[in-house]
């Protein structure tokens, strides 16, 4: 029988809580909802007005993954929508998940969270710039520290404030809160960034995707800050080998990073962390805090 739950007065149907979709720490559906449930708060905040794209796997992280920005079939009535401009597909759809009973419906169809830097009403303006600093093995997030830590001074130097938060895979996102501006100004900033970067940080830096130039160093990533592109929310919990979260750090953090480990978050981590820190990406969502792009 398939339990039925009362949301903000939405009944919501949630299916299989027992099936084990992280084979190795055996974590549950049921723990994925309740994870959710719990940090809702904070990660309600980030997908506030913003079109979600979603990253399903209902069989669990060893089975079939598919990302999806359309409306899932049997998407409820009251879930809101949003139009979005995409090429591919005039009058598109997405999903907003503005409230808890979104949320847990969302939650349900075992997700990680996409959102864009633009807000739903107004599409390729952004109001966030992201950097996704990603190592070539042999470097590690160890690498990406010391790489975002001369990110961060260099964005002071133009007023920019960044935050630091894991991918929740192998390397470190971030995200600076800036007044709105077209993403194609956005994208072309963070790409001089990235460019600066590689100069500068010459062996330990490239700008480019090239696979064959990044075994041991950090590719700076800026091609997030298209319109089109979209990057995993704060919070959201990723489809790795086991449940780790694309989490918030302090620049204390970053700085004293001297093994992977240590920037290494799980589900059971963030409850504790939001009670000890709060948001701290709290300011990513102040337009108090948005800064104009030199």
């Amino acid at each position: 029988m398939t339990p039925i739950t009362d949301v903000e007065g939405r009944r919501l149907a949630l299916s299989n809580l027992d099936k084990i979709l992280y084979p190795e720490s055996g974590f549950t559906k049921g723990e994925v909802l309740h994870y959710y449930a719990t940090v809702a708060g904070a990660l309600l905040a980030h997908l506030h007005n913003r079109p979600v794209s979603f990253l399903r796997y209902p069989d669990g992280v060893t089975g079939q993954q598919f990302f999806t920005k359309n409306p899932p079939p049997g998407t409820p009535s009251w879930v809101k929508v949003a139009s979005v401009p995409r090429s591919d597909a005039p009058g598109a759809e997405q999903v907003m998940v503005q409230d808890m009973a979104s949320l847990v419906w969302a939650s349900n169809l075992v997700v990680e969270f996409h959102t864009p830097q633009w807000q739903a009403d107004d599409p390729g303006i952004a109001d966030r710039l992201i950097l996704d600093l990603d190592p070539g093995p042999p470097a590690t997030v160890v690498e990406c520290c010391a790489v975002a830590g001369w990110l961060r001074e260099r964005m002071a130097a133009d007023g920019l404030h960044a935050y630091a938060k894991t991918s929740g895979s192998k390397g470190l996102h971030l995200v600076v809160p800036v007044e709105p501006t077209p993403s194609e100004q956005v994208s072309a900033y963070a790409k001089r960034l990235a460019q600066e970067a590689e100069r500068e940080l010459s062996g330990l830096v490239v700008h480019k995707m090239a696979r064959a130039l990044r075994p041991g160093r950090v590719f700076v990533d800026f091609s997030q800050n298209a319109a089109a592109k979209t990057t995993a929310t704060p919070y959201t919990l990723r489809a790795r080998t086991e449940p780790t979260v694309s989490t918030p750090v302090t620049w204390e953090e970053v700085a004293g990073c001297q093994e992977p480990g240590q920037l290494v978050f799980h589900a059971g981590d963030i409850s504790g962390r939001l009670e000890r820190y709060g948001d701290l990406l709290g300011p990513l969502t102040d337009p108090g805090q948005a800064r104009p792009l030199p």
